[in-house]
């Protein structure tokens, strides 16, 4: 009787598997309900069933689990494999875990807790806390705009994402600036799947655990697109946007710098709570009255505005 490496390695895998098979692979939405399909049919885990009717070979599914295995790091459950096993639980959003990544030097909240930076960072998450609590069931949503590049925004988004994970509350920050992103290179990640494929072709999101941060995700916004402004608009993105209101405690979006692009006001009236960075001696006063003008044709609560001084 002759053994199949291959099923027998199957087996072995964990919840991982599927989620890297759909998206190395480029599984559509088709091929996986036809794997399902046969998953019920014959009894069969979702590798076996893809390699049963012919969407990816033996040698394939060696590949995969070998990439599974070298990257699974030993910790304890991150939100990231939270909201895996709510997808597997009946959820409609799809995600797949896309490795760890880590703080970068530029983050001082979570590699240095002691700095004057992190107090006044601590601060400002009281009193969002306070606001959002007022706020009623579409808080947990707050979308960081700034009326010009280089204000700051994309290094407070992701210190006030950590700040809210530090409590022990599961957050995710989105990079929703398709076109100058950034939050890949605070966090010392590559960019090459995010959240351009999920809007674009409908790929699973691909989120990235944090390293010393169990109750933090980040969505990276992927290759820059040519329709950014069109993708952001789309209703994939609003519903997106309500499962991640289900999914996560709080969710912390980046945008494009508003004076250049319309970007963020397409998010923050999605988001419905925004809150506004400028940079002391740089940020112009004609340039604020501009986007605060804008906001107010959104639905969007402007929650406050941080002067920001780094």
């Amino acid at each position: 009787m002759s053994v199949d490496p291959v099923t027998d390695n199957v087996r072995e895998l964990n919840d991982e598997l599927s989620e890297v098979l759909i998206t190395q692979w480029r599984l559509s939405s088709e091929d996986v309900e036809r794997i399902r399909e046969t998953m019920r049919s014959a009894h069969l885990s979702f590798a076996e069933a893809a390699r049963h009717i012919g969407l990816v070979t033996p040698e394939q599914i060696v590949a995969t689990i070998e990439w599974v295995r070298d990257r699974a790091p030993a910790r304890t459950l991150s939100v990231v494999e939270v909201a895996i096993r709510r997808e597997k639980s009946g959820h409609s959003v799809v995600v797949r875990h896309a490795g760890q990544v880590k703080p970068g030097i530029h983050l001082v909240l979570a590699r240095d807790p002691d700095n004057p930076r992190c107090e006044q960072l601590r601060a400002l998450r009281t009193e969002l806390l306070l606001l959002l609590s007022a706020n009623g069931n579409r808080s947990n949503v707050i979308a960081l705009v700034s009326p010009c590049p280089e204000e700051g925004r994309s290094q407070l988004a992701a210190e006030l994402a950590i700040a809210f994970a530090q409590l022990g509350r599961c957050t995710l920050l989105v990079d929703a600036d398709l076109r100058r992103p950034r939050q890949h290179a605070l966090f010392e990640a590559d960019n090459l799947w995010g959240l351009t494929q999920s809007l674009a072709y409908g790929e699973p999101l691909p989120l990235h655990s944090v390293e010393g941060l169990p109750h933090l995700s980040l969505l990276t916004s992927g290759p820059t697109p040519s329709n950014p402004l069109e993708l952001l608009s789309d209703g994939r993105f609003d519903r997106l946007m309500r499962q991640w209101r289900n999914q996560f405690d709080f969710v912390v979006i980046d945008t494009p710098p508003l004076t250049k692009y319309s970007d963020a006001l397409a998010i923050a009236t999605l988001a419905g709570g925004v809150l506004v960075v400028n940079r002391a001696e740089t940020t112009t006063y004609k340039d604020m009255q501009d986007l605060l003008r804008r906001l107010a044709s959104t639905q969007a609560r402007t929650l406050g505005a941080v002067l920001n001084r780094f």
